[in-house]
């Protein structure tokens, strides 16, 4: 049974409605202190420690942890004629919307002679992660790759974990997938120890270190990407997936109860949340989801999951509030299904992603929609994004100014600086504008 929380009669403030809301018990500050050790291991030793964290974790070292390229060609030879052309449609698709996140570049004239100009460059090197623990995700390659290259990003190297079924070698659907988006550079690595080897390199392996790692995983993998922050920069501390569903008494229970169910089937610590204003509605969703876990071969899993801490059914007055408890929770996936799903999403401001309607389910998004399935987790939509082209991309402010245009502002520098207490600062203008 999924916990419940009644919040009806009136919202508590937003700090105690911060801590009401549902969260996994292990979180990713929990798995800092044994990340820590991993990535420096992979910092201190490289390659010997990667292999040993293979036996550890993944059930065997990979004979080769650079990939051969003859193996990526292989892969592709592979694909089944159907997995391939989801493939090819998925990456058309993610690299049409990714296209229209790459901001234009700009000029601004202040004055005669004073411009600034806005440009946007792409990152020189950057590591891609693609999680593969308890399932195989292609979809999480083309959602890395194919922004980085739109962006303009010219090197690119990915890593995903050994499997113990494929010999220790990364699985062939996704060398597949890079081999499809012409990449070359495959490593067999995983968890926190293949974040550090990202961030520091790995000579040994001709593993250089990136400038930007990306990419979702466990709790482990997000808390090594907060340990190599500032060493690299990173997209956001991805942890285990959340649906968050806002509905109403007119929606399918049916419906909603899939779609809790398939973000439940990611990992044991993944949240799916039932914000409603129905408890007959609420009952009748929780009905509907033994018979559908009961065939599924990852039934075990998600009931974890949706029995959990981080899975609840959340009772309010109205669709006012429910958009308040939405935004406090900031969920990685949004659903809204309810009479009117526009007014809904007109009080939405904090999510990784919206699916609006009955027809637009998560699983859209994880694999088709076109829009980026990486997105925020633990309540970081609250002031972060999802991955995407501009991800890549470094702005930059570039400015030009004619003599005649920096005489004008003198006087003001030299007013400013002076008021700091830094002269200089002032006397660096006069000394081009008082010959």
């Amino acid at each position: 049974m999924m916990q419940r929380i009644d919040l009806r009669g009136g919202l508590p403030g937003r700090a105690e409605l911060l801590r009401l809301m549902p969260r996994a018990a292990g979180d990713v500050g929990h798995a800092v202190d044994a990340a820590r050790v991993l990535v420096d291991d992979v910092r201190d030793r490289g390659a010997a420690a990667l292999r040993e964290q293979a036996e550890r974790f993944d059930g065997g070292a990979p004979e080769h942890v650079r990939v051969p390229a003859a193996e990526i060609d292989a892969a592709v030879a592979g694909l089944t004629p159907e997995l391939r052309a989801a493939l090819d449609e998925a990456i058309r698709r993610v690299r049409a919307a990714s296209a229209a996140q790459v901001p234009s570049p700009s000029v601004t004239t202040l004055a005669d002679g004073a411009e600034v100009h806005q440009r946007w460059q792409p990152m020189r090197r950057v590591g891609l992660y693609v999680p593969g623990g308890k399932a195989v995700y292609p979809s999480s390659v083309v959602m890395n790759v194919v922004p980085a290259q739109v962006a303009g990003v010219g090197s690119i190297a990915l890593v995903s974990p050994p499997q113990r079924d494929h010999g220790g070698a990364v699985h062939p659907t996704i060398l597949a997938a890079a081999g499809l988006l012409g990449v070359q550079e495959v490593y067999a690595m995983g968890g926190a120890g293949a974040v550090g080897a990202l961030a520091h390199g790995v000579p040994e392996i001709g593993l250089e270190p990136v400038d930007l790692v990306t990419g979702p995983g466990n709790n482990y993998v997000a808390a090594a990407k907060r340990l190599v922050r500032g060493i690299v920069g990173i997209d956001s501390e991805a942890g285990a997936s959340e649906i968050l569903v806002i509905a109403d008494d007119t929606a399918d229970a049916g419906n909603v109860a899939a779609d809790l169910i398939s973000q439940a089937e990611h990992d044991e610590q993944a949240g799916s949340v039932l914000v409603t204003t129905s408890a007959a509605f609420a009952d009748a969703v929780e009905a509907a989801i033994p018979e559908r876990t009961a065939v599924l071969g990852t039934a075990a899993r998600l009931q974890a999951a949706l029995d959990g801490p981080q899975s609840a059914i959340v009772l309010v007055d109205s669709l006012t509030d429910a958009a308040t408890v939405s935004n406090a929770y900031g969920p990685e996936h949004l659903e809204i299904q309810t009479a009117d799903d526009d007014a809904v999403l007109a009080d939405i401001d904090a999510a990784g992603a919206v699916f609006v309607g009955p027809s637009t389910p998560v699983s859209l998004g994880d694999y088709l929609a076109g829009s980026n399935h990486v997105l925020p987790t633990g309540g970081q939509a609250r002031f972060g994004s999802g991955l995407s082209a501009s991800t890549f991309l470094r702005p930059q402010q570039v400015i030009r100014y004619t003599a005649a245009a920096l005489a004008a502002v003198a006087p003001h520098i030299v007013a400013l600086s002076t008021e700091e207490q830094l002269p200089a600062h002032g006397a660096a203008v006069s000394e081009r504008t008082n010959r």
